[in-house]
């Protein structure tokens, strides 16, 4: 197994939200555009896209070159941008990109959900690291965490289907990341009743 190396965090940031900080900017300034590629027209939104899916792969390249490893939401990412991406560009419909957070959440959702029947915590796999906690702790989590990101799915997707595409790019580049930070915010009662304590 290859040695994991630790980088800046800030450069480690910004090779992990960059991509997504590109794309809303680039959005911003060629959303009303139309551009003409062989004698197909394509929005601002897949001309975007289609700088947005190399870009996220190159940066994903970058941070597998530093450290050495790439963690399996990171790998799961990168390939859902690349497919449902791709299909956005080459089919030149937008609905492909948007699907994708509905698609990756209720993945993810669902993973956590087969780990609960099991009996096991597969959050605490990712993030014991950063908060130990007790195993009836990290249980009450990884429930509670499965509902917002089944809640975040459904949201996408009433998003995506119903209000406009600035909308949904706003959702997209703030609203999960901020309902996110929330959601870990609102825990803090159980991080300090399930803690376990430095001898």
């Amino acid at each position: 197994m290859p040695e994991t190396k630790e980088i800046n965090p800030l450069m480690k940031t910004a090779l992990e939200l960059g991509p997504v900080i590109a794309f809303f900017v680039a959005y911003m300034v060629f959303k009303d555009d139309v551009f003409t590629v062989a004698g197909r027209a394509y929005s601002g939104f897949i001309f975007v896209t289609a700088g947005f899916v190399p870009l996220i792969m190159l940066t994903t390249g970058i941070l597998w070159k530093l450290t050495g490893h790439l963690s399996k939401m990171q790998i799961m990412t990168l390939v859902l941008v690349i497919v449902f991406g791709g299909l956005t560009v080459w089919l030149n419909d937008p609905k492909f990109l948007k699907i994708k957070p509905t698609i990756f959440f209720t993945l993810m959702g669902a993973i956590l959900g087969v780990g609960l029947l099991r009996g096991q915590s597969y959050l605490r796999y990712v993030m014991e690291g950063m908060m130990p906690l007790k195993d009836e702790g990290w249980m009450i989590l990884t429930h509670r965490f499965m509902w917002f990101l089944f809640a975040t799915a459904l949201a996408n997707e009433l998003i995506w289907r119903f209000m406009s595409e600035t909308t949904w790019v706003y959702f997209k580049t703030f609203g999960d990341t901020a309902a996110m930070f929330v959601f870990f915010i609102s825990q803090s009662k159980l991080f300090t009743e399930y803690a376990i304590e430095e001898e």
